[in-house]
């Protein structure tokens, strides 16, 4: 039987919803799901190594999230930066769109950018005739949800510890709660995808199998295939790095230096090859992400423990509290 966008749907109430951090990073509480029994525990976040052996191994999202939200001089024109083919072309989501037809121009700074083609998805790709630097023109396009504009904190707080790699739109959230001192005592190694903007598009098909899946870039060196192929317990940090592990997964159990794009779709019924455990935050109701952790823990056990979250007031989304699915 297929399983319609509407299994996934929860009660959220809008003050349970982050929008901003904690001041302490490892101050949020965590959920811990049992599969093998279906207990819920409730512990602090900060207990997270109470849950590890020393041949388990914590695989997290090194990738480093852009400014990418950029106004054109005069304010009338939004440009979200999805990808940097070059120096000079991007490829965007505009608003307004109905301004921004191929041949069209936009001023940012002292650059002129043309439109020169619009995608399938409505994205804009757009050529400019000198370089654009978004660290210096742009700010952080954080989640719709946060129903705000960033900010000085959020330069900080809205990237992992570890972040290394450019190019994400956003952050690989569950990777927010790290500090170098909880990962000293935790054997762990790093993969990269760049989180992209379709990772907020709601679902609108009726049946899930409908759904257009974006897809995102990843790598995985040597060094962390190797580390992954001889751990006891693999534990992914957040649905990116379950993507990027059960896409190789499908093809080999020995994982291997590995660059590409994937746009698999977990969902109930997927069988996991690779991830044994799963670190996530909160995710929103009908969307891909809660999908995917309802493949791993099974739907009903999810929806038990999103349910028991609400209950007791745990924070939701990006800067909210995290579940460990054991």
């Amino acid at each position: 039987m297929s399983l319609r966008t509407d299994d996934f749907d929860f009660h959220l109430p809008e003050e349970l919803i982050a929008s901003r951090p904690l001041e302490n990073r490892v101050g949020s509480r965590m959920l811990v799901i049992h599969r093998d029994s279906g207990k819920i525990e409730h512990r602090m976040f900060a207990d997270i190594h109470d849950y590890f052996d020393s041949d388990d191994l914590l695989v997290l999202n090194n990738t480093k999230v852009i400014p990418a939200r950029v106004f054109s001089n005069d304010q009338s024109i939004e440009l979200v930066v999805t990808d940097r083919p070059s120096p000079t072309l991007w490829e965007c989501l505009v608003r307004p769109g109905k301004k921004m037809k191929v041949g069209r121009t936009v001023q940012v700074a002292d650059a002129t950018g043309t439109v020169i083609e619009i995608l399938p998805n409505g994205n804009r790709l757009i050529e400019w005739d000198q370089f654009v630097d978004v660290h210096e023109h742009g700010s952080l396009a954080l989640p719709h949800y946060m129903g705000r504009d960033s900010d000085q904190e959020d330069l900080d707080r809205y990237q992992t510890v570890f972040a290394e790699e450019e190019g994400a739109i956003a952050a690989p959230t569950a990777g927010l709660h790290f500090t170098p001192e909880v990962l000293e005592k935790i054997n762990h190694t790093f993969l990269t995808l760049h989180v992209g903007i379709g990772t907020f598009r709601p679902v609108k098909a009726e049946k899930i199998e409908d759904h257009d899946m974006h897809s995102e870039r990843f790598y995985l060196s040597q060094e962390a295939a190797s580390h992954i192929n001889k751990a006891k317990r693999v534990t992914a940090v957040g649905t990116t790095c379950t993507r990027v592990l059960e896409s190789l997964g499908r093809t080999s159990h020995t994982l291997q230096e590995s660059k590409g794009e994937t746009d698999i779709f977990i969902y109930p019924g997927f069988e996991f090859s690779v991830v044994d455990r799963l670190l996530t935050n909160f995710h929103l109701p009908k969307s891909t992400l809660i999908m995917l952790v309802s493949a791993f823990a099974g739907k009903d056990l999810t929806l038990q423990a999103y349910k028991e979250a609400v209950n007791e007031a745990y924070r939701f989304y990006s800067y909210g509290d995290c579940m460990l699915i054991l």
